[in-house]
């Protein structure tokens, strides 16, 4: 394949783009080249969206697109352009509407058939070489719509125009006109009870989906006293640490589950990931204290720093499902290579058989509690424990030894926040300073390289050379990751630059007609049909529901109105399909619990070294609180007490560490004991 000549991907940035370079279809990067070329050529546009992790991505580049004769038809009758979703989100938003419009339903790789002008007029995803399973050919796709472009053009012309109109309802929704009152989540939570496997966790059937932001609504409900929704999280956070989706060996959880038990993943490891879910097992250790959500989040938080942390600070975007061509090879084991391993109590333990409990291999997880096993073999199940804990040492010693799956080494903004504040809140809530020395460092490394000359932010950026403008999400989510890591260190700085990124996303991203916040900036280019607003949480937060609970936070610290309105539009615009479907809008569930509150703001005025200073913080950081904003000066911090508006007038009482308890900057009386703190959080 290196022999061949480079098509128009060569030099590019994205290790997906890179991996189709030298294909014989002439691919194009998305943009006005390949589109003038169309135009010229009055051929219509074959799009391909996929990324670098994406197993089936890599089946139709080997099936089709390294096909000569496939190549061939494309080259003739089809400007063909490569795109991958992770560099380009606002591409890949459109035109998975369009592919759901069509279908029904969506995926990646994700192909569509546009006009010369980006309008699509048929869309799918995977194509197989050959008709199979009630599928056509990609040759018959390609063959059928390139023969209707130049017998019926008109009629696609027509197609493409509804199609168009149909997917720009999004950005033209109003917001909804009815209270956000409690009623949302309450009518969310319910349908959330229906959904749930009582037996194996999570929501709907296979192949199942972690929805880590739905299972931090339910536990923001438990918080609430709402009976059923802690035990909810509760199976669904036990189920997932003892199946296949999560890495007995390594640590970190695949993208998802094949089937309903959470047994057998689909092996590609993404950072976002991996840290919305360490970031949801923090706040459950804090919640139930259970030692093992402890073991898990710092299992997957080191798992990142080891195997994805570029040495500059920033975080890898996935790791491949396939190693040496084969989906999972990485991951599985033969039962004589456990039992000589690890003995045949430790295999057992862990799932496997002897003929394989998936495709001839052993997929590792605990399908059923240790004490029968251990009966079996003669042991207790406190002598097992210990034994398969040294079992994990000394398979990943082994596994070590393994061709690894390929690692897409882009950094891309918003999934690095992600990161960081999954770092910053295990670094609080277990007093573990390494993990705020890494969210910093990310940090700092997102800022120093992946912001412009104006402080707008970059998309990604790989071998020091930075990508397009950053979208909504990359502003909303890294900013509510710096207001973490103020929360955290209390370095006034990054409460700074939360706010800036905040005002950024107001001036340039929101939607002032109709509320929420536009994916692309107000100037973005104008090679896009539409503008498009994502209003759903799949798997990763939208930028509109993180912008919402950003400003939220805000407005708590500073007060300023401004915040909290644009919060509310941005929730209204959600809150009805909320109800009706609350498993695509965790996160903006999330932000409405923050807006009905009630919420309280702590401004602590001490020496954050002293002593009774990291009391009163020890107290804060015990309790999972998500509805209470904190912020922190020493007395003689100036600096502090002028950016964060709720520090301002406030006096230590008889020269301690004091704590103002408010709502709304209407405070309690100052307290300077942690006893004190906790009583007024109570009430």
């Amino acid at each position: 394949m290196s022999e061949r000549s480079a098509n128009h991907l060569a030099g590019q940035t994205s290790p997906y783009l890179l991996q189709h370079a030298h294909n014989p279809v002439d691919w194009y990067p998305w943009g006005e080249a390949a589109f003038t070329k169309a135009r010229d050529e009055e051929k219509p546009v074959f799009l391909s969206i996929g990324y670098a992790a994406c197993h089936w991505c890599h089946v139709m580049e080997r099936e089709s697109f390294e096909n000569e004769e496939t190549a061939a038809l494309l080259n003739d009758r089809f400007v063909s352009i490569k795109v991958d979703r992770e560099e380009r989100p606002d591409v890949d938003s459109i035109y998975m509407d369009a592919v759901q419009a069509i279908n029904g339903r969506g995926g990646w790789p994700l192909s569509a058939f546009l006009t010369p002008a980006g309008r699509p007029f048929y869309a799918g995803t995977y194509y197989p070489p050959e008709p199979r399973h009630g599928m056509p050919s990609f040759r018959q796709v390609l063959t059928g719509l390139s023969d209707a472009w130049r017998e019926r053009r008109d009629e696609i012309h027509t197609q493409a125009l509804r199609v168009t109109e149909a997917i720009a309802h999004a950005g033209q929704a109003e917001g909804s006109r009815e209270p956000l009152s409690a009623e949302v989540p309450a009518t969310a939570f319910s349908r959330l009870q229906e959904q749930c496997d009582r037996r194996w966790g999570g929501f709907g059937e296979a192949p199942k989906f972690p929805q880590p932001m739905t299972l931090e609504f339910l536990l923001r409900q438990a918080l609430r006293g709402e009976p059923d929704a802690l035990e909810m999280v509760v199976i669904s956070l036990d189920r997932m640490a003892d199946g296949g989706m999560y890495d007995q060996v390594g640590g970190g959880f695949s993208r998802y589950s094949t089937d309903g038990q959470w047994h057998v993943p689909h092996f590609e490891k993404m950072l976002y990931d991996n840290a919305l879910l360490a970031r949801l097992y923090v706040r459950a250790w804090q919640v139930t204290k259970d030692p093992r959500y402890r073991r898990v989040a710092t299992d997957t938080l080191d798992y990142l720093v080891r195997e994805m942390q570029h040495p500059a600070g920033g975080f890898w975007s996935s790791q491949d499902a396939d190693s040496e061509g084969v989906e999972g090879k990485f991951f599985v084991w033969t039962w004589d290579e456990l039992a000589t391993l690890v003995g045949e109590a430790v295999a057992t333990a862990f799932g496997a058989t002897r003929e394989g409990n998936w495709e001839g291999t052993n997929v590792l997880w605990h399908p059923v509690p240790f004490g029968g096993i251990a009966a079996e073999f003669g042991l207790t199940a406190q002598a097992l424990g210990p034994e398969i804990d040294a079992a994990r040492v000394t398979l990943f010693r082994a596994r070590e030894g393994r061709v690894h799956p390929a690692t897409d080494d882009k950094v891309v903004t918003a999934w690095n926040a992600m990161a960081i504040e999954a770092f910053a809140e295990a670094g609080r809530a277990f007093d573990v300073q390494a993990y705020v020395d890494v969210a910093e460092r990310c940090a700092n490394f997102l800022l120093d390289e992946l912001r412009d000359g104006g402080g707008r932010l970059l998309r990604s950026w790989r071998n020091g050379i930075a990508g397009g403008p950053g979208f909504s999400d990359d502003h909303a989510v890294l900013g509510s990751a710096l207001l973490a890591l103020y929360t955290t260190t209390f370095d006034v700085r990054w409460f700074r630059e939360a706010r800036r990124l905040a005002d950024i996303l107001l001036d340039r991203f929101e939607d002032a007609d109709r509320g929420g916040f536009f994916l692309t900036g107000d100037d973005a280019s104008a090679d896009l049909v539409l503008r498009p607003k994502e209003l759903y949480d799949n798997a990763v937060p939208s930028g509109n529901s993180v912008a919402a609970e950003l400003l939220l936070r805000l407005w708590l610290l500073t007060g300023m109105p401004g915040y909290a309105d644009a919060a509310e539009r941005a929730i209204r615009l959600v809150s009805d399909g909320a109800m009706r479907a609350p498993g695509g809008f965790g996160h903006a569930l999330c932000a409405l619990d923050l807006y009905l509150g009630p919420s309280k703001e702590v401004a602590v005025i001490g020496d954050p070294a002293s002593a009774d200073t990291r009391g009163l913080l020890a107290e804060l950081a015990a309790a999972y609180r998500p509805n209470v904003a904190v912020a922190v000066a020493a007395p003689d911090d100036a600096a502090s007490r002028e950016a964060v508006e709720l520090l301002r007038d406030r006096p230590q009482v008889d020269g301690r560490a004091t704590a103002y308890v408010c709502e709304r900057f209407a405070c309690k009386l100052p307290v300077t004991s942690p006893a004190a703190l906790a009583e007024q959080l109570a009430e």
